[in-house]
């Protein structure tokens, strides 16, 4: 299979006997060339020694007297978020062990955007060998933001860092010219959605991110999503589940949901509730889905056989930031992941 995403480090990780990802030397040594750690012109003696030292030991301690030692405050900064991820990373035997630490303990003190890249790594491992560019497109979804825009009931997700970057309204890849307000939200533009027709030219532009995903219902977007998802889920706690794509609840028996992100945990949590719900905010629900446990004795007892509901919604700023971590947090299973 063509190789895909190799901004995510994958190449630099190893496989352990359990098929789970072991971080490297050489993985840990990616975030010193990040260029909020690489050095500058102006940078002092001490901060060019730390950084060097650092290359030759990516593991090695910090004592917090020596960051105090830096000239630059923003660098100081800078090395404590990245050396308290780095600890957490390297305390466990695993890049998913510790993805689950993190999203279990908190990441209080660790830029969320590490915690991004764990889940880009990740997928990138468990999706290896994927042959549909569709659920890879949607697999973005778990790690990248997304701005969202609605056309006559096609659901459209463009990457929110590469829009941003092209704000100027230069050219934009394939997707040509996006023209952008002051406050940068989307105009009304031709956008190069990915379809069965351009779907093959995701392998060589995989790490550009500048693929429109529709997410309507019934489109192969949302059901790429679907298979993603099960696929997050099955990779973490080996429990098989099937997701399927509804246009709503009708279930009277309704016993357990979740939301993919924050907007849509709230709202759910309101649904269920019987709490009224606007219609504006109603709106912002882009997607439901009925997830089902293939072996019903990895549900908790009380809730055993019956479906659990997932939400995504937008933000009112039409934006999606699907966090990951609640499929394993917040689903019914009968031992933790």
């Amino acid at each position: 299979m063509p190789d895909f995403w190799r901004s995510s480090g994958y190449h630099l990780l190893e496989i352990d006997a359990d098929g789970w990802l072991r971080p490297s030397d050489d993985f840990l040594r990616a975030y010193l060339l990040r260029p909020e750690l690489v050095p500058v012109e102006e940078s002092c003696g001490e901060e060019l020694r730390l950084h060097q030292e650092l290359l030759e030991q990516p593991r090695r301690e910090v004592e917090a007297a020596r960051l105090e030692r830096l000239a630059d405050p923003d660098a100081r900064d800078n090395y404590r978020a990245m050396l308290r991820f780095r600890d957490r990373l390297v305390a466990l035997p695993t890049v998913e062990a510790a993805y689950l630490d993190l999203v279990r303990g908190g990441i209080e003190g660790i830029p969320p955007l590490f915690l991004d890249q764990l889940a880009h790594v990740i997928l990138r491992h468990a999706l290896d060998g994927c042959a549909d560019p569709f659920r890879l497109r949607a697999a973005e979804l778990l790690f990248r933001e997304q701005r969202v825009t609605i056309q006559e009931g096609a659901i459209m997700l463009a990457d929110e860092e590469t829009v941003t970057m092209h704000a100027t309204g230069q050219e934009f890849g394939s997707l040509g010219r996006l023209l952008l307000d002051n406050d940068l939200a989307l105009r009304n533009v031709e956008l190069d959605v990915m379809d069965e027709a351009n779907a093959h030219a995701y392998w060589q532009r995989s790490d550009r991110f500048d693929w429109v995903l529709d997410l309507g219902f019934t489109r192969p977007g949302l059901d790429a999503l679907c298979r993603v998802l099960e696929t997050w889920v099955r990779h973490f706690t080996a429990v098989q589940v099937g997701i399927q794509q509804v246009q709503k609840i009708s279930d009277e028996r309704w016993v357990w949901h979740l939301g993919l992100d924050v907007e849509a945990s709230g709202l759910l949590n309101d649904l269920y509730d019987g709490r009224e719900v606007g219609e504006d905010r109603l709106g912002r629900l882009l997607s439901l889905f009925r997830l089902e446990f293939r072996d019903a004795d990895a549900m908790l007892a009380q809730v055993r056989g019956r479906p659990v509901y997932l939400g995504l919604a937008m933000s009112e700023g039409q934006r999606v930031k699907l966090k990951p971590q609640n499929l394993l947090l917040n689903l019914p299973f009968a031992r933790a992941a």
